[in-house]
C-alpha cells in the first residue's frame, strides 16, 4: 500500500511539473508588450521624452496590428501570412527611423531588435 501511494505521488508530481513547463500558454496584452519594449529600448538608445512617447505610439499600433492580424488568421482557421507581417515591421522601421537619430536607428536594428523578439525553445517552437 505505501508503495502505491508513493508511486501515485510521484507521478502526481512528474504530471504536475509538465503542466507547468509548458508555459500555460498567456500572452502579454499589448500595453504590456509596449512597456516591457520601451523598457528595453528607452535606456539602451538614450531616447529623450519627445523620442520615447513617438516610440511608445509607433509600438502601441505595431502590436495591435499584429495583435489582430494573428486573430484573423485564427478566426479563419489559415497559417498567417509572413509578408503581412514583414510589412507591418517595415512601416515600423520606417516611422522609427524618423524618431531616432541615425546612431540610435543603428543601435536598434544591429543590437536591441534582436531582444524584442519571443524566445524559442530548443525545438524551434514558441514557449
Amino acid at each position: 500500500m505505501k508503495t502505491k501511494i508513493t508511486m501515485l505521488f510521484a507521478l502526481l508530481t512528474m504530471a504536475t511539473t509538465i503542466i507547468f513547463a509548458q508555459g500555460g500558454g498567456q500572452h502579454m496584452t499589448v500595453p504590456e508588450r509596449v512597456k516591457a519594449t520601451m523598457d528595453k529600448i528607452t535606456p539602451a538608445l538614450a531616447l529623450n521624452p519627445q523620442q520615447v512617447s513617438s516610440t511608445d505610439s509607433v509600438f502601441t499600433d505595431y502590436y495591435t496590428t499584429i495583435g489582430k492580424a494573428m486573430q484573423d488568421a485564427r478566426a479563419s482557421g489559415e497559417r498567417p501570412d509572413r509578408s503581412v507581417f514583414e510589412k507591418m515591421r517595415a512601416d515600423r522601421d520606417a516611422k522609427l527611423k524618423n524618431i531616432f537619430t541615425p546612431d540610435q536607428y543603428t543601435k536598434f536594428k544591429n543590437e536591441v531588435e534582436a531582444t524584442l523578439r519571443p524566445q524559442r525553445n530548443p525545438q524551434g517552437q514558441n514557449t
